[in-house]
């Protein structure tokens, strides 16, 4: 039985950021900093109520009798419960026989075109441990981008502006972009495990490290270059944000009312259709807010009955980074021309030369972790070299000129030398029938 690891890290990155916004939050108030106090609070508590939430969906507590349980959850103390739970039950496996198991088949990673099927006992003990480090995955991603990425825009922009960082602010800076790399690499590896769920996955530490390279350099250069742009151009970083955070919350709604499939209602037995629709909208939203800030490895499918779209599409991967790289230049480009006087001491030649160098590491990491260190790659049917290629391909056909048009400027640009070429025979002919005895001569 694996030792709970994820658990006691999502606990540890929760409590951490949790406590130093209340002391940031506070030192804001000594301050007389009242919006800034309010902003830092709506940023920490709102998270928590909805890991709360979303701890309590998982494991069902209000179809079953835990006032205590529920009780603190309203207290926001429902991590530290589910904690001493987890290592309660890690603790005590093995003492008690259990009265019986479930046994499960899983697939081996292919070797020379072969997979063998393994079948394994799963004790009760080790079933409720992994419910619960699914469900602190989850809440790990939720705290992440719905609170720790705000989180972290907000302060970086209050250093921006007062030209000065602080030794809590820059503590709360840390833990929150630790935060959210963390809810990153928990996103990558639960989309791994639901996408390949027939299979037994590994994830072997070379493939963590370049998940973490690979998300540190993305999120670090987004949020960066948001806090610039909006630095100098507040009023336009509300249609940036709203048309990112609308776009992406939409596509998964419209993609499902293209494909004209029933409303789906297998999410969960004891919710009503309006209930249903909540859940679907809150999933939607934190699919939105993840791809705001980078890449979310879970791409949302509603007529699908996980919810998840399990078919590898590197023309999306593609598109998606161009024009996150584009969006990035562009903001970049909108810094440099309208920077103010707070700049004066930066050369911003450099810091946009880095920002975007920055942004191709991330995009090199992510490459590099499909290529040679995903845990799936055998599975793959194409490779991401490959994918690349041929997403390159299509765009160049796409930008390439029709064949037709480029034969009649061939022809416009021939007609004149035919013409001329024309003119000479023409010449020639009358000349021979001028002169008969000259052209006899000639032939003989």
């Amino acid at each position: 039985m694996k030792f709970p690891g994820s658990v006691l890290v999502s606990l540890i990155l929760f409590v951490a950021e949790t406590a130093a916004a209340l002391c940031l939050s506070g030192a804001y108030r000594a301050a007389g900093d009242r919006m800034w106090q309010w902003l830092t609070l709506l940023f920490a508590l709102l998270p928590c109520a909805l890991v709360q939430l979303s701890l309590v969906f998982i494991h069902r507590d209000v179809s079953r009798d835990r006032p205590l349980v529920l009780l603190l959850h309203l207290l926001q103390l429902g991590p530290l419960v589910r904690c001493v739970e987890v290592f309660y039950i890690y603790f005590r496996a093995g003492r008690v026989e259990e009265p019986y198991v479930s046994i499960t088949k899983k697939k081996q990673m292919p070797k020379d075109g072969y997979s063998e099927e393994i079948e394994k006992e799963v004790g009760q003990a080790e079933g409720k441990l992994c419910t619960h480090r699914s469900a602190f995955s989850r809440a790990s991603v939720i705290q992440a981008f719905l609170g720790s990425a705000p989180q972290l825009t907000l302060q970086l922009y209050i250093c921006v502006l007062q030209q000065e960082i602080t030794a809590a602010r820059s503590i709360f800076m840390v833990l929150s972009l630790l935060s959210i790399v963390y809810g990153a690499l928990r996103c990558n590896i639960l989309a791994i495990k639901i996408k390949y769920d027939d299979y037994d996955v590994s994830v072997k530490p070379a493939a963590y490290l370049c998940i973490f390279m690979w998300r540190s350099f993305e999120i670090a250069t987004r949020v960066t270059v948001l806090v610039l742009f909006s630095s100098v151009l507040q009023i336009w970083i509300l249609p940036v944000v709203l048309v990112n955070f609308f776009g992406f919350f939409f596509y998964p709604w419209i993609l499902f009312w293209q494909s004209k499939s029933p409303f789906p209602e297998n999410i969960e037995k004891a919710l009503s259709r309006v209930g249903t629709t909540i859940v679907l909208c809150l999933l939607t939203f934190l699919y939105a807010g993840i791809n705001m800030f980078c890449w979310s490895a879970v791409q949302v499918k509603l007529n699908d009955p996980d919810l998840i779209n399990k078919s590898q599409n590197w023309y999306r991967l593609t598109v998606y980074y161009m024009l996150r790289f584009i969006e990035n230049a562009f903001l970049l480009l909108m810094w440099y021309i309208y920077k103010t006087d707070i700049y004066l001491y930066v050369c911003a030649p450099l810091l946009v030369l880095q920002l975007l160098i920055g942004y191709c590491m991330a995009v090199l990491f992510m490459l590099v972790f499909y290529q040679f260190c995903h845990p799936c790659k055998k599975l793959f049917s194409s490779s991401i070299s490959e994918g690349l290629l041929s997403c390159f391909k299509f765009l160049c056909f796409i930008c390439k000129p029709p064949k037709s048009s480029i034969l009649t400027d061939k022809a416009e640009v021939k007609s004149p030398e035919n013409t001329d070429e024309a003119r000479s025979s023409s010449k020639t002919i009358d000349s021979q029938k001028g002169n008969p005895h000259q052209s006899v001569s000639s032939n003989a």
